[in-house]
């Protein structure tokens, strides 16, 4: 009898505790965004890693209290998602989650309008959501507002701080819209002086005369060298919109310097002409004159930093069949795994070894690649793929 009460009593509290905690929906995203639409709430998302250690700690300790349960409930459609498996994937991608644990808060349109991150206390954890979930939060979709003409500031800023990643053109019109309003007589921030750089691509741009009309304040956060010298990466940017030839889908490089060379001079120029023909000619997949700017700009490897060029021998691994270019790329991934085993750069050198032939080097680091990528909880397919090529 004694086991039979004991067992109840066991039964009871798991089933309180239950209750007690979030109830997190294991539904599609795109039924999470309806429910929300219908219930007029928002839509929490804890984006975690099955290998995050913070994750854990907050899906033992802090969902599990009954006031975190009772507000996110009441208030939120809520659902835990891992972003390295299934529609997870898309998620972080679109809402650029890049690490652990992140908290997303969506309308009922499916736009972001908070992303937080890390390990809170219970208090933190619940300030926040109580702030999140004010009544203009869920008002519409920002966009329809945006279009609509709202000026509210913290409205504008919001809308940059979230879209910077996942849609930086809107984040941008936004940005110009709350510079154009800002009172002439309004102390200019060091945080407006950060959203205003990070906005600004080229001397045409809105923002610019702001950023023409304002240096004065801008010079109390930052030396006038470094105004400067991004005046100066501002100008450039607009005569690398004039070099390209978009018919032939590449850069006139003989305008480019002519235009730049008195501006910034030469080595400034040469770096910034180089580094915009990899952007464009791997954007639009032209790999033989990718090929040839990454052959030529990366000839001092030393210089550069290994992360850099893993990208660049990343993009020879994919798309380059030329034995001695692929010889260089894997010198470039070669420095990356030197100064750290990963399994995405173990993974690189092993696929260039396999092109270049070299099937036992191939093998040994693949192997590696999957051997990192379990032990750190991450997808480890394409190195096993190309295990299976390998045999």
């Amino acid at each position: 009898m004694r086991k039979i009460i004991s067992g109840l009593f066991i039964f009871i509290n798991v089933f309180i505790l239950a209750q007690d905690e979030i109830k997190f929906q294991d539904i599609p995203f795109k039924d999470l965004i309806a429910k929300a639409k219908k219930e007029n709430k928002l839509v929490f998302i804890d984006a975690y890693a099955s290998w995050c250690g913070p994750c854990k700690m907050m899906e033992k300790n802090i969902f599990t209290k009954k006031s975190v349960g009772d507000f996110y409930n009441k208030n939120f459609v809520n659902a835990r998602i891992d972003m390295e498996k299934g529609e997870g994937r898309e998620v972080a991608q679109k809402f650029g989650v890049r690490s652990y644990p992140t908290y997303l808060f969506l309308n009922g349109d499916g736009e972001l309008v908070s992303q937080n991150y890390g390990y809170m206390e219970e208090s933190l954890f619940l300030a926040m959501a109580q702030e999140i979930n004010a009544p203009n939060n869920k008002k519409g979709s920002l966009k329809e507002r945006f279009a609509n003409g709202e000026k509210d500031k913290d409205f504008l800023i919001n809308i940059m701080k979230l879209n910077s990643s996942s849609d930086y053109e809107f984040a941008k019109k936004a940005s110009e819209r709350y510079f154009e309003n800002k009172s002439k007589d309004e102390e200019f921030t060091k945080d407006e002086a950060g959203l205003l750089f990070y906005f600004l691509k080229s001397s045409d741009d809105v923002n610019y005369k702001t950023f023409v009309a304002k240096k004065a304040e801008i010079l109390k956060f930052l030396p006038e060298e470094n105004y400067n010298e991004f005046n100066n990466q501002l100008v450039l940017g607009k005569v690398v919109e004039e070099s390209i030839d978009d018919k032939a889908k590449k850069i006139n490089d003989a305008y480019f310097l002519k235009t730049a060379e008195p501006l910034v001079g030469k080595e400034a120029a040469l770096t910034k002409l180089n580094q915009t023909k990899l952007a464009y000619y791997e954007q639009n997949s032209n790999f033989p004159e990718y090929e040839k700017v990454a052959l030529d700009y990366y000839k001092n490897a030393d210089t550069f930093e290994p992360n850099e060029l893993l990208k660049a021998a990343w993009i020879f691994s994919d798309h380059i069949k030329t034995q001695s270019s692929l010889k260089k790329a894997a010198e470039w991934a070669e420095k990356s795994v030197m100064r750290g085993e990963t399994s995405e750069n173990t993974y690189i050198l092993a696929k260039l070894y396999f092109n270049l032939g070299s099937k036992d080097l191939a093998k040994n680091f693949a192997e590696q690649s999957k051997n990192i990528a379990n032990q750190s909880g991450k997808d480890a397919s394409l190195a096993q793929a190309l295990l299976n090529q390998i045999k």
